[in-house]
């Protein structure tokens, strides 16, 4: 059974992974990668899977979860700007 604690921390889950996608999303519609920096998403990748890691040492469902969503997140959102750039050096040639 869940601990309240451990509610706590998947409400901050789910709300936290809309922001990330609905920021991916705004970003995606924009067409435009000019603001995202590709050293964001590298840090976050990292960041993730160390908190990852870390997570899984401390038995920490949660934790191991909502990094793993965010690992996600960083890696669909660098995709999609790298996809974006590469578009558009194609037009520019």
């Amino acid at each position: 059974m869940e601990q309240p604690a451990d509610l706590l921390g998947w409400a901050a889950t789910v709300v936290l992974i809309a922001t990330l996608v609905r920021q991916i999303v705004k970003q995606h519609r924009a067409g435009s990668v000019e603001g995202v920096s590709t050293w964001l998403f590298v840090g976050q990748i990292t960041a993730s899977m160390l908190f990852i890691a870390y997570s899984a040492w401390l038995g920490s469902l949660v934790f191991v979860v909502t990094n793993s969503l965010i690992l996600v997140t960083a890696v669909v959102g660098q995709g999609l700007a790298m996809r974006r750039r590469r578009s558009a050096g194609e037009r520019g040639k």
